[in-house]
């Protein structure tokens, strides 16, 4: 039986595994990715590349503007943090990089397009583990939406469908991240994760999600594919 299920797709690391993994437990991935306003499009591109690659079924990119709201460095006239080690970040709260409410926007999307295809299942890449400590990241905060998910759907109130809200990564390192997704054949240098990239698409090896990676790859034994501007 066709087992449809929508995937939070940005074209990182994170979420190509997780559609990866989807796919792995039988399903037919529908991607989602999102053209909110960020401060680059090489993201989209990666999660162009990567849709095709793994062949899902379909690949959404919706439009919104988180622009109109700024409070983030992704989305405002406000530079993304550099730093020469992860213990530069350590402790150091919340980021500017936190975009104001993006996963509770972005899984509210998917949401939508999950009762348009009929897929009781949603996937995304949220991890608790060498992340940047993004409120919206925790385990408790994905109970908390999916809870909330059936009972603001015409299928949970109708009883017809449970969603279900996977988060296969929010327990894993970026290591053991990296070793499932190249157990499941994934090719990273498809992917992007680098919030401040040069105009050929190359990271810049200093923001927060660039050295999470690069940790990642390291303790994985193996070297990341994608280009560095310091390479």
């Amino acid at each position: 039986m066709d087992r449809p299920a929508i995937v939070l797709l940005s074209g990182g690391l994170d979420s190509t595994t997780v559609l990866a993994i989807a796919k792995d437990q039988g399903f037919t991935p529908y991607a989602l990715s999102f053209r909110y306003g960020q401060r680059h499009s090489i993201e989209l591109e990666a999660a162009q590349r990567v849709a095709e690659a793994q062949g899902v079924a379909r690949h959404v990119i919706a439009d919104i503007d988180l622009r109109v709201f700024g409070g983030s460095a992704l989305t405002a006239d406000i530079d993304v943090p550099k730093h020469e080690s992860l213990a530069d970040v350590e402790d150091a709260g919340v980021p500017i990089t936190y975009v104001p409410a993006r996963n509770t926007i972005f899984l509210s999307f998917a949401l939508a397009f999950a009762e348009t295809v009929g897929a009781s299942d949603i996937f995304t890449g949220v991890t608790a583990v060498d992340y940047s400590g993004y409120p919206d990241c925790r385990p408790e905060y994905m109970e908390a939406f999916a809870t909330m998910a059936n009972l603001a759907t015409k299928a949970g109130v109708e009883g017809t469908s449970k969603i279900t809200l996977h988060s296969p990564l929010i327990a894993l390192s970026k290591a053991d991240i990296v070793r499932e997704g190249l157990r499941l054949g994934v090719d990273y240098s498809l992917t992007s994760s680098c919030y401040d990239p040069d105009e050929q698409g190359r990271a810049c090896g200093k923001c927060d999600t660039c050295l999470l990676r690069l940790k990642g790859f390291a303790e994985a034994g193996v070297k990341d594919p994608v280009r560095y501007q310091s390479a």
